[in-house]
């Protein structure tokens, strides 16, 4: 039977920017309230924030207990001490301490919603952000010829009839974790309905028409009737002005590009329009001078963040059950600070689980004390949680894929329990 996402993947549709002329006025009045009709209903949504230029988690959380830290990093070392003129670390659980910067994280992990990772990496041990990045999001560590993303693998393995919606990206560009066959679109925003895929053989030459146009004159038949229904979904986003949109709770968010993408994402959550996987950045995380402690870079991306996060947490309220959010972030950060007053390229990090179906409350994986012999090439955390058990126990547990073969095919590691059984 024909489907939805046989209509992306045969059509190869490319909606390009708020630029072309012709472009539907009511692409651009999806509605803040509305919710679509059957056939779409409410689903599981995975949404992942990527944070490009490799996040320091050793200073995002703490091993404060570790004299080897203290002993490398003279001047950026935090302590969890509260009797000292500076802010303190938060104390987890008497060894891990969280940046104040992410205070807002601390009810969460305490009401156990939130999970930690440390030592999370690839076991690729390039150096190279755009490498790194570009494995992390294949899910293929080993094999840069891999085409498409992880995410839109995930996509295809949902295996039933895909929604307009159903991968969105709130970033300039199509992210290498959707690139791929199943539908997924980019967007700068929901009022500019900024849209691309990947493929265009469609729209050249006909930018003056209405992307309706395009479906009344395709000669696939496939085309013409899903396109029409994808079409009609979207008609139903007009009702209210986006302008308008009021998050629950009296949130606010920060007015940050993760917020404006964290804040958009709960409004298509709570129109249900069928979004499953969703995708957002954070940047400015390559610390490599004047790193700063309670204040500073480090502290203000790291605010930003959290701050952004929980807004949105609060925002979806009684969605909260269907939505699981995961951080990433390319590789970590050197256990010694460097010369000014920042830290290099490094190999583990750490990354953020949030969801009610999450093994909160705990920092799960593995850090050794951080002495010289126990260090990645002398330097570095080393990486004792290869990235792709926590994305596939999340994607498998809170998304139903089960399916490790396709979503990470160079892999048959073991999961490490973050998601609750």
């Amino acid at each position: 039977m024909s489907s939805r996402r046989g209509f992306i993947k045969s059509g190869s549709l490319a909606l390009f920017g708020i630029g072309i002329g012709g472009i539907p006025s009511f692409i651009t009045r999806a509605a803040a309230s509305n919710k679509i009709i059957a056939p779409y209903k409410k689903n599981k949504v995975l949404v992942c924030i990527f944070q490009r230029g490799a996040m320091d988690g050793l200073m995002a959380v703490t091993p404060f207990t570790d004299d080897y830290l203290k002993n490398a990093r003279p001047t950026l070392f935090m302590s969890a001490a509260k009797n000292g003129t500076e802010k303190p670390l938060i104390d987890l659980d008497g060894r891990f301490g969280l940046h104040p910067s992410m205070n807002s994280f601390e009810p969460l992990f305490r009401e156990n919603r939130l999970a930690i990772v440390h030592g999370i990496g690839s076991p690729n041990t390039t150096r190279s952000h755009f490498d790194a990045q570009d494995y992390m999001e294949s899910g293929t560590p080993f094999n840069k010829g891999t085409g498409s993303g992880w995410l839109n693998r995930a996509v295809g393995l949902l295996k039933h009839d895909a929604t307009p919606f159903q991968a969105v990206s709130f970033t300039a560009s199509m992210p290498r974790s959707f690139y791929g066959d199943n539908p997924s679109i980019a967007m700068s925003n929901l009022q500019d309905f900024s849209i691309q895929m990947k493929g265009n053989t469609m729209v050249t030459g006909a930018v003056s028409k209405s992307f309706e146009d395009l479906y009344d004159q395709t000669t696939s038949s496939l085309l013409n009737r899903t396109g029409k229904e994808s079409f009609d979904a979207i008609k139903m986003l007009q009702k209210t002005d986006l302008k308008n949109y009021k998050p629950e709770n009296k949130v606010t968010y920060p007015t940050t590009a993760l917020g404006n993408a964290l804040k958009q994402i709960a409004q298509l959550i709570k129109m249900e329009v069928g979004m499953e996987v969703a995708f957002a950045e954070s940047g400015g995380w390559d610390t490599h001078y004047n790193q700063g402690k309670e204040q500073g870079v480090f502290a203000r991306n790291a605010n930003d963040l959290s701050s952004c996060i929980t807004a949105f947490w609060k925002d979806i309220g009684a969605y909260q059950d269907e939505v699981t959010v995961m951080t990433m972030t390319e590789f970590g950060r050197t256990v010694k600070q460097n010369g000014t007053g920042g830290t290099d390229h490094g190999r583990a990090s750490c990354n953020f689980i949030l969801g009610n179906d999450v093994n909160g409350g705990i920092v799960h994986g593995q850090v050794q004390p951080l002495a010289l012999e126990n260090l990645a090439d002398g330097r570095d955390l080393a990486v004792s949680t290869d990235f792709r058990s926590v994305f596939s126990e999340v994607a498998d547990k809170h998304l139903k894929i089960n399916n490790d073969g396709i979503l990470f095919p160079e892999w048959n590691g073991n999961k490490i329990g973050v998601m609750r059984s």
